[in-house]
């Protein structure tokens, strides 16, 4: 694989990250809570040509326990979707726009989430770039999302509600802010590599 050329620093410490300015998403956030919501979510989404995504999933503390997915997130620049899962399911419409192979859904660690997203609904995913695979063609040494969002875009991300309960009836504001953040984290890295910003 040739290694392509750039200015981004190989990996960064810890303290280094702490350094980094504290950042999260700024934009609107769209909680799409209902199967009815799903189909004006995904025609907004549809006039984008690249796509943060995540997922979040209920922790489980006992072994043996894997909850399925809670959140689907998409986000552009000034906008993030947060599908509940557990209330919508993965409509048609939904499932047609992750098999949409024009539309890039970018993301880290991917592979899981999608495997736990067919068990909603067999589509074939397709327009999916695995962020940690597509920093490695800069030498990047780190790969996990918020040492990547420190070398490519100079900021801090938290992660301070990773393990809440994405399940609990009313998400909080930190819940939303941070899956909004994670989704278009995603979004700012691709672009950034991609040479696109």
């Amino acid at each position: 694989m040739r290694m392509k050329t750039n200015n981004f620093e190989v990996a960064i410490t810890n303290k280094e990250l702490k350094a980094l300015p504290l950042t999260s998403f700024s934009g609107e956030i769209i909680v799409v809570d209902h199967p009815t919501m799903v189909p004006e979510a995904v025609d907004m989404l549809k006039g984008h040509d690249v796509l943060g995504f995540d997922t979040e999933t209920k922790p489980a503390f006992k072994k043996g326990v894997i909850n399925g997915v809670a959140l689907l997130q998409l986000a552009t620049d000034n906008r993030a979707f947060i599908f509940r899962m557990n209330r919508t399911g993965l409509p048609a419409p939904l499932a047609a726009l992750l098999s949409n192979r024009r539309i890039i859904k970018a993301g880290a660690a991917i592979r899981d989430d999608i495997r736990l997203l067919q068990k909603l609904n067999g589509f074939h995913p397709a327009g999916f770039v695995e962020l940690q695979e597509m920093v490695k063609e800069y030498n990047i040494n780190d790969s996990g999302l918020r040492k990547i969002a420190g070398i490519i875009l100079g900021i801090q991300i938290s992660k301070s509600q990773q393990v809440s309960n994405w399940e609990r009836d009313i998400l909080t504001d930190a819940q939303l802010n941070y899956a909004a953040t994670d989704a278009w984290v995603c979004h700012e890295i691709y672009l950034k590599l991609a040479g696109m910003v």
